[in-house]
């Protein structure tokens, strides 16, 4: 972990809205390739209302301008931002009291220690996707949030897409019932394709100490057992597991945002590798279909993805939403966000009053949804905004399109009940 210097403070002096804007100091847990490609860029943007950043292992390597802080070094980064490397470790927060934001980015497996480490150290915490990997998990950051006070924000950045809250809303227009399918798809192409030419630079690492690598098995291992039950000692359902809990719950996330939660799972099966699965969703009157494949590859850690959500070995990153209502079909379709600015669109098929076909694209803003995220979060920590990617934004489990439209808050925890729900209904 490293730690930030800054000329701002929360809970200091400063206007969110106003020409002194209150400057957050971010920590950051964990610097693979989503944090460099994407999180240690974002903050940078929106410094001038938002972030001090703070970059944490391996940083000479990653940024080789940023001198070593053990040679005295320290660098301008942005508005205000300094950074610094800090090693991760219990006595961080006592020798780094300025910071207001932990953002957890490092292995799944630590998310829940981690974050409940800095709730406790009253700290308000980003967790990427996934929040937890088990129900307790999920319990455990919640009870920390209540206790502490601060705030969990969730990063499920496709739901902060512009063109993601204009599907959102024509859904919440629509009449009670007039839903007959929906689609949920997220087949996309290796990281790689897209990162190695998204002018990022990413740097791999492979010098983790042993016992990292021991203590991160041990925690998996622990998670999977209360997980799985007795599928915990089947390699593919290990694999399926920590796939959904990867990719799949942006599309799970996004979903419930947008119709709810599924009454229950219809049928759930994977190919014989494990490369393809699909699910079927029952809700009120229609069914969701939801797809996901991966072949995996020397880059990945897990060779599966599973869902209506994948990677392949296609140049292409296809992934979208679609709802087929009885006049019209509504679609949210997202592009990569490695490569900054590619647009978020939603589309709409129709049929005029004269019999017309009609096709409309709209693309509010090439805003990344990353970025968009961000401010959400600024928002909701310096003005009181609400959110509704946190750990428990409130007790909604199971509502129609129409009510599920309205800003009904969304249990990050909801998540992990629909993959056991997807494994519970798993055919071998």
């Amino acid at each position: 972990m490293t730690t930030a210097h800054t000329n701002g403070h929360a809970n200091g002096n400063g206007d969110s809205n106003g020409a002194n804007p209150i400057v957050l100091n971010v920590a950051i847990i964990g610097v693979g390739e989503v944090a460099m490609t994407t999180h240690v860029c974002a903050p940078l943007r929106v410094s001038e209302r938002a972030c001090s950043l703070a970059l944490a292992a391996h940083v000479a390597a990653v940024f080789p301008h940023v001198p070593d802080p053990g040679a005295g070094g320290h660098l301008e980064a942005g508005a205000g931002a300094l950074l610094e490397k800090v090693p991760c470790s219990e006595d961080f927060y006592g020798r780094c009291p300025e910071v207001d934001v932990v953002m957890i980015m490092n292995a799944n497996e630590y998310h829940v220690p981690h974050a409940v480490q800095s709730l406790k150290a009253g700290k308000h915490v980003f967790i990427e996707k996934p929040m937890a990997i088990t129900l307790g998990g999920a319990d455990e950051i919640d009870a920390a949030r209540k206790e502490s006070g601060k705030l969990v924000f969730v990063g499920y950045m496709r739901r902060y897409a512009e063109a993601f809250l204009r599907v959102k809303e024509m859904v919440r227009d629509l009449p009670k019932g007039a839903i007959n399918y929906v689609r949920v798809r997220d087949i996309i192409g290796y990281n790689h394709f897209f990162v190695d030419q998204g002018g990022n630079f990413p740097v791999k690492f492979s010098d983790f100490p042993p016992d990292s690598a021991a203590e991160r098995q041990t925690l998996g291992d622990a998670c999977l057992a209360e997980a799985l039950g007795k599928k915990a000692t089947n390699p593919l359902d290990q694999r399926s597991w920590m796939l959904l809990n990867g990719l799949a719950t942006h599309d799970i996330s996004a979903m419930r945002e947008l119709i709810g939660m599924p009454q229950k799972v219809l049928k759930a099966a994977r190919s014989p590798d494990g490369l393809f699965t699909w699910v079927m969703f029952q809700y009120d009157g229609f069914v969701a279909f939801y797809e996901v494949s991966s072949p995996g590859s020397a880059h990945d850690e897990y060779k599966v993805l599973i869902g209506k959500t994948g990677i392949d070995g296609v140049r292409k990153f296809d992934a979208h939403i679609e709802v087929y209502a009885k006049d019209k079909r509504i679609k949210v379709t997202y592009d990569t966000p490695y490569v900054k600015g590619l647009p978020i669109t939603a589309s709409i098929l129709s049929s005029k009053p004269n019999g017309d076909h009609s096709e409309e694209v709209i693309r509010p803003t090439y805003e990344d949804a990353y970025t968009l995220e961000y401010k959400a979060m600024y928002a909701a920590i310096t003005e009181g905004a609400p959110v509704k990617t946190t750990a428990a934004d409130g007790e909604a489990t199971a509502c129609d399109a129409e009510a599920c439209a309205d800003d009904l808050p969304m249990l990050a925890k909801q998540d992990v009940e629909i993959f056991t729900m997807i494994m519970d209904a798993m055919e071998a």
